[in-house]
């Protein structure tokens, strides 16, 4: 199964706190919004222990070198979204200052763990990518890997992670996504039966369609394993 990351909550001012992290669209289910919230956070704490060894299989029988792909093209001030675990951390380049939000406190301690063993000052805070609680145009670059795919409202996410980026920003986006065949996009659809409810992870989402309302140019694209992995570089208006 492909795993997502969780996708946050919003903390303010630097202390954590609690937000409305559904306010948009509810397309979790009829379960109350702030129950909702709960039941994914507590499902994502769970997997922090195994999240690593799970996606070990699925960036070496799937992903392939996403992960270096992404990272790689990260310049100046980088913000990450979902940072997860922080499998990106060991692969951005040295000059990159890194700021990384995370909704699940303890896949955030992994993170902050792994950061310390390689030596980098990364800022890696809790925060909700629906909501992200910092400045406009504050980053030159902002990640988002495997991610997209477990946040409810995906679009707000997007939308977000476009408000922060700088005009003439990179903006740097992999994920699972719906795949090219249709009997591959009935299984998906079945998947999501199961997945959705229990932990939100959506199959047939495409964020690059999304793209041109926000009036970015995608400028470097892969899609592949039968459509179902896609990749891109897009940039902001300057």
């Amino acid at each position: 199964m492909f795993m997502g990351k969780p996708y946050g909550r919003r903390a303010g001012a630097g202390t954590p706190g609690v937000a409305e992290p559904f306010t948009g669209q509810q397309e979790e289910g009829t379960m109350d919004s702030k129950d909702r919230a709960g039941h994914l956070r507590r499902y994502w704490d769970r997997q922090s222990g195994s999240y690593d060894r799970q996606m070990a299989f699925m960036d070496r029988k799937f992903f392939g070198d996403t992960r270096s792909w992404i990272c790689g093209q990260a310049r100046g001030d980088t913000l990450e979204v979902a940072v997860g675990t922080g499998l990106n951390l060991p692969l951005y380049p040295d000059d990159v200052r890194l700021t990384g939000v995370e909704w699940s406190p303890d896949m955030l301690d992994v993170a902050r763990r792994r950061a310390s063993g390689l030596g980098l000052a990364a800022d890696l805070r809790e925060g909700d990518a629906q909501a992200l609680d910092l400045p406009d145009a504050a980053f030159d670059t902002v990640v988002c890997t495997f991610s997209l795919c477990a946040i409810p409202d995906h679009r707000r996410a997007l939308a977000e992670m476009v408000r922060v980026l700088r005009p003439g920003g990179t903006l740097l986006l992999a994920d699972h996504v719906a795949g090219s065949a249709w009997p591959v996009r009935l299984a998906q659809r079945l998947l999501e039966l199961v997945t959705v409810p229990m932990g939100g992870e959506h199959f047939l989402r495409r964020p690059i369609l999304l793209l041109p309302e926000h009036g970015l140019t995608v400028e470097r694209h892969d899609r592949f394993k039968l459509g179902l992995v896609e990749r891109l570089t897009a940039r902001k208006p300057a």
